[in-house]
């Protein structure tokens, strides 16, 4: 049970980082560029890894590599990038709240985990306590942020259960590299075209803060951080982890825009943090796939 909590602490780091997404793109990235930010944010942190790594996939690992790098990476960021744009912080943050359910079906089918009572109350009082936490009375709907919102969902869902299912066949550092590197190449494209490439006018010193940090304390860290986990959290407590961000952004808003915190505020909070602990501390055996065993260390040919 200590080691356990010990993990799940540890994963919380990821997340934890991720609620400053919000803050850093509103704040320092340039506008309506979602793209950029997506790719910019992906493909360095993948290349320094990949260079430090020395190694490509082999075998069923290119396309399960590049399947994985578009869930988690690619297709997540985009998505994620497009909600920030359109919405605010906690609409979109209450949308994403589907997620765990999306996760309990997943696991279900792909890794044989039984759905219990406590699961689905969680569910609801996660999306109770995020709704109390973030959601304002005069936040809008915009249809497409709703849409990205709940599509960034899906994808972190499926990501998380495939990376289960699979599991990573070398070290965590070149698994992170292959992904972020498979997710930024997938979304390079579509930012030359529907964006092109930014200029100096758009690049500015605000911008390259902004990116720097998204690399480097959002990915190479964030991210090396949530694919560790992966071997050593259940996909479900996995899931409830990434409850941590609306949290931490609703704490910088607090801190860093002077923002006021309510009641209401507190009371979710505290909802949500129960329900979070509450799974994590659910530790019996789920299915056939419940206790991931530690990954091997890098191996010089993945396995199939």
């Amino acid at each position: 049970m200590r080691r356990a909590l010990a993990d799940a602490g540890i994963t919380a780091l990821a997340p934890a980082v991720w609620g400053s997404t919000y803050l850093v793109t509103t704040e320092l990235l340039p506008p309506d560029r979602p793209l950029l930010a997506a790719t910019v944010r992906a493909l360095p942190a993948g290349l320094v890894l990949l260079a430090i790594g020395r190694a490509l996939p082999v075998g069923i690992w290119w396309w399960r590599a590049l399947a994985l790098g578009t869930l988690n990476i690619g297709a997540f960021f985009f998505l994620l990038f497009v909600a920030a744009y359109h919405l605010p912080g906690g609409v979109a943050a209450l949308v994403g709240s589907v997620q765990p359910v999306v996760v309990i079906v997943l696991a279900a089918v792909l890794l044989g985990d039984r759905v219990r009572t406590v699961h689905v109350a969680a569910c609801a009082a996660a999306a109770v306590g995020v709704g109390l936490l973030v959601l304002r009375s005069d936040a809008g709907l915009d249809p497409v942020g709703v849409a990205a919102a709940t599509g960034a969902a899906v994808c972190m869902a499926t990501g998380i259960v495939l990376t289960k299912r699979w599991r990573r066949p070398v070290g965590v550092l070149l698994f992170t590299g292959w992904q972020l590197t498979a997710g930024g190449l997938v979304l390079l494209p579509a930012l030359v075209l529907l964006e092109g490439l930014p200029g100096a006018d758009v690049v500015d010193g605000d911008a390259l803060l902004g990116f720097g940090y998204l690399i480097v304390v959002g990915s190479l860290l964030g991210y090396s951080v949530w694919f560790r986990g992966a071997d050593r959290v259940p996909a479900l407590a996995m899931s409830f982890l990434g409850f941590v961000s609306p949290i931490v952004a609703t704490a910088l808003g607090f801190l860093v825009l002077g923002q006021t915190l309510t009641a209401g505020q507190g009371v979710g909070a505290v909802v949500l943090v129960a329900a979070i602990v509450a799974v994590q501390l659910d530790t019996r055996p789920t299915g056939r796939r419940a206790t991931a065993p530690g990954a091997p260390p890098c191996a010089a040919r993945p396995k199939g």
